[in-house]
């Protein structure tokens, strides 16, 4: 067996390489309108959205009162190929599923 370092193929971990600096890395955005300030991030969340869309993730549907609304968020994250260079920007909307309640509408009814 042959491993990577034998082979010499190197792939340095850039969170433990201080003497490593990559230059044109850009922000991860906190919120989307900072997000949105940026041409890259809001490419990334336009190919977000058109990826949840193609893959029919959700269906708009009309708001009734019984409804329990769950939130959702933007993460943002670098990624970066082994050398240090951008490969993509990438977002993600992720729900707050810690808002959800088990059981049915029913069983929810009864309990407030």
């Amino acid at each position: 067996m042959v491993t990577h370092s034998q082979a010499g193929i190197l792939k340095p971990n850039l969170k433990h390489a201080h003497y490593h600096i990559v230059v044109d890395l850009p922000k991860e955005p906190k919120t989307i309108s900072s997000a949105l300030n940026h041409a890259g991030w809001t490419k990334a969340l336009q190919d977000e959205i058109q990826a949840l869309q193609d893959n029919n993730t959700w269906t708009l549907v009309p708001r009734s009162p019984h409804m329990d609304i769950i939130g959702c968020k933007w993460v943002f994250k670098t990624k970066i190929n082994a050398d240090g260079t951008v490969n993509r920007l990438k977002a993600h909307l992720v729900v707050k599923g810690f808002h959800q309640i088990d059981g049915s509408i029913i069983q929810r009814r009864s309990l407030l």
